[in-house]
């Protein structure tokens, strides 16, 4: 383990000396509060208005779609309602099958599993991390089935293929031409996971903005926090409505009575949290400034460092850099676990990229194809530190 030793305290002495700090516990994604936060906070706390009503979720939502130029959004209480909403308003029905990578966080996959539907997991690119779109046309022309209802079945299970969903893995947009062409070919809703994504740019466009729906997740890890929130984005005002009637219990408008009109969820996010979350938005161009110089750095000291290569944007693509990430030469796990574990222990929180969904107890007999590249990258991917405060406001 000399070689992967040696590569980890190189690793450990590059990221001290692009943060400045070599004595502090430096976190994966740590949040930074710097702007109005206290003053917004406290006039819910001042006036009462820290539950689902107040004006701050009116206004996050505005500023929201504003930002992304969505048309509208809609403010939940994580990512992971957000695309299960997203799911259930996109028509995906029990036994439906939705195309996803198995490389993604399992909220994704879990998403799909709330609508008694299965993933169907699919491979990425290295390019990006992303959808492998060349290989999903070759594969979905391999095992899909056109019927006279115009929709694409799986010829192995006679369940249909309902939608994708494409995860912008650490910011870096899949790409959305190649994506939507296949889409329209098989007749596939596209749902994007842009939880990552914040302020990534597919060809000038934000991500999120693709699809029939776009979610967020604004965790506490995130590019912008709300402490635990979401929301979900689409062009499309009727369904804006539809997903705001449902993620409010489905409550008809009335000004005292409590009627509802179906099965809705309970996915409103509180005041409390919107206001933390507009005070987080006025600051995120900042963020992706900051975010943007740390990339640079890394990608410019990690040259010279033999063994590792840094994870970068694509080129038709603006990326935020949610996570910096470096790729090993090998794949090899042995390599990876010591590189982690040095850094670590010297209070750097780099981590590994997710165990694949195909890997998972529960996701194990899910339909897929050949997931060679993602088995491939589990081994080699690691991130770095990757919080704005990791270089701090000048």
């Amino acid at each position: 383990m000399t070689d992967a030793r040696s590569l980890g305290l190189e690793i450990v002495e590059v990221i001290k000396q692009i943060s400045g700090r070599t004595d502090a516990v430096l976190p994966l994604h740590e949040p930074e509060f710097s702007g109005n936060e206290w003053v917004y906070v406290k006039e819910c706390l001042d006036t009462g208005w820290v539950s689902s009503a107040g004006r701050f979720v009116d206004r996050l939502e505005s500023e929201m779609a504003s930002f992304t130029q969505s048309g509208y959004a809609v403010a939940v209480v994580n990512g992971t309602a957000a695309l299960h909403i997203a799911l259930l308003l996109s028509g995906v029905k029990p036994n439906d099958e939705v195309i996803v990578p198995s490389l993604t966080f399992v909220a994704t996959a879990n998403a799909i599993s709330y609508c008694q539907a299965f993933p169907h997991f699919v491979d990425v690119s290295t390019s990006n991390l992303g959808l492998d779109t060349v290989r999903l046309k070759d594969y979905l022309q391999d095992i899909g089935e056109r019927r006279s209802d115009g929709a694409t079945y799986n010829r192995k299970t006679g369940n249909r293929i309902r939608a994708v969903v494409p995860m912008h893995t650490f910011g870096h947009p899949v790409d959305m031409d190649a994506l939507m062409e296949v889409a329209e070919r098989f007749s596939l809703v596209i749902i994007e996971d842009a939880a990552e994504s914040l302020g990534s740019l597919y060809k000038g466009k934000a991500t999120g903005t693709f699809g029939l729906f776009g979610v967020m997740s604004f965790n506490g890890n995130k590019i912008m926090t709300t402490g635990g929130g979401g929301a979900i984005l689409t062009q499309n005002k009727e369904l804006a409505a539809k997903a705001k009637h449902l993620t409010t219990t489905a409550k008809l408008p009335h000004q005292w009575a409590f009627e509802h009109d179906v099965v809705g969820y309970n996915y409103r996010m509180p005041n409390l949290n919107a206001a933390l979350g507009c005070a987080q938005l006025e600051q995120v161009p900042d963020f992706l400034s900051r975010k943007r110089q740390l990339a640079n750095l890394y990608s410019e000291r990690l040259r010279a460092v033999e063994g590792v290569s840094f994870i970068a944007e694509p080129e038709y693509a603006t990326s935020n850099y949610w996570l910096n990430a470096i790729m090993l030469d090998k794949s090899d796990i042995a390599v990876r676990d010591e590189v982690l574990r040095i850094t670590n222990e010297a209070g750097l929180l780099t981590r590994p990229i997710w165990t694949p969904m195909h890997e998972l107890p529960m996701y194990q007999y899910c339909p897929r194809m050949d997931l060679l590249v993602t088995e491939q990258l589990q081994n080699q991917i690691i991130n770095l530190p990757s919080g704005p405060s990791v270089l701090r406001k000048q």
